[in-house]
């Protein structure tokens, strides 16, 4: 459903995207991550058709984004990390106005906005004035907009940016939602573990590169260096402990009661060898598993950047 080839994005002399390529298939929820300043927002910009890029193709749909902005607009709903809204108008008019704007009918205006009222939770405030809204009632509200004509994509710059997390929680389950409905979502945020809850895939930029993409899954447990397996040992700890010592690719063990916390550089074959050595020699395996990290693990070891705790 997007397609990027090759994108190349210049402001001065800094290189916000440098050859970009990401594809993301229909009816997936594809986060996007990287440092400030990696190039996500110029490549939400540049798919929304809002920003003109200096290299490389962009398609949404099949279409081009700078050929055929039209119908690329037709099918994308836009949610920027900063939005406006008009604050003399109440929710439900505001989202009409919107509706309007996108050549609803104006006799489907009123149910187009009291549905979408209700996807995102705030059909109790279909009077209420814009600016007497919470910040989590407006980004929803906000969210709301990006649906009046039915989008089949969905771009999302930091979507619960700023917001508590009772309001986060509401936005990420409407975020699912629209997952469920074959939507396709490519959005954005700082805020990792929740992405890894919501998407599907993910990639992450550096440096206007694209350098590791894939489902969450398979990212998450991608590793740099070497692996850290947990085994619980019934009966038999000392024995175990010899054994795994003695194996090719262990570089330490360390011991926990019956948990074995095992440092190791051997791939998943190896690790198999190694539980078939243990259970060929009568050891009652009760765990042996691989620590497979988290999105965010696996964003510091992709972009290299290193943690500091305290």
């Amino acid at each position: 459903m997007i397609a990027i080839d090759g994108l190349v994005k210049t402001y001065g002399s800094h290189r916000a995207l440098d050859g970009l390529t990401m594809h993301v298939a229909p009816g997936r929820i594809y986060g996007l991550i990287g440092p400030n300043g990696s190039g996500k927002t110029t490549c939400m910009l540049i798919l929304s058709t809002l920003l003109r890029p200096d290299g490389g193709t962009a398609r949404v749909g099949g279409y081009d984004v700078v050929k055929r902005p039209l119908e690329v607009r037709r099918l994308i709903g836009y949610m920027p990390d900063f939005f406006g809204v008009y604050d003399g108008l109440k929710a439900d008019e505001y989202l009409e106005f919107f509706a309007a704007a996108h050549g609803v009918p104006a006799g489907q205006r009123p149910e187009v906005a009291r549905k979408l009222l209700e996807l995102v939770n705030l059909e109790g405030k279909a009077g209420s004035y814009v600016d007497n809204l919470s910040r989590g009632m407006k980004q929803r509200l906000a969210l709301a907009r990006c649906l009046v004509h039915d989008p089949q994509v969905l771009i999302l710059d930091e979507p619960a940016s700023g917001l508590d997390p009772r309001a986060r929680a509401e936005v990420k389950e409407i975020i699912r939602h629209l997952g469920k409905l074959n939507k396709t979502v490519l959005i954005s945020s700082h805020i990792l573990p929740e992405l890894a809850e919501i998407c599907d895939d993910v990639g992450i930029l550096e440096e206007g590169r694209l350098v590791a993409a894939g489902p969450v899954a398979e990212i998450t447990g991608a590793r740099t260096g070497p692996r850290e397996l947990y085994i619980n040992i019934g009966p038999g700890v000392g024995e175990a402990e010899e054994i795994i010592q003695s194996y090719a690719g262990v570089l330490s063990l360390t011991r926990q009661g019956a948990e074995l916390k095992v440092l190791f550089s051997g791939e998943r074959e190896a690790q198999a060898g190694l539980l078939a050595s243990l259970i060929n020699k009568g050891i009652p395996v009760l765990e042996f598993y691989e620590h497979r990290g988290n999105l965010e693990d696996a964003f510091m070891a992709v972009t290299g950047e290193v943690r500091h705790d305290g």
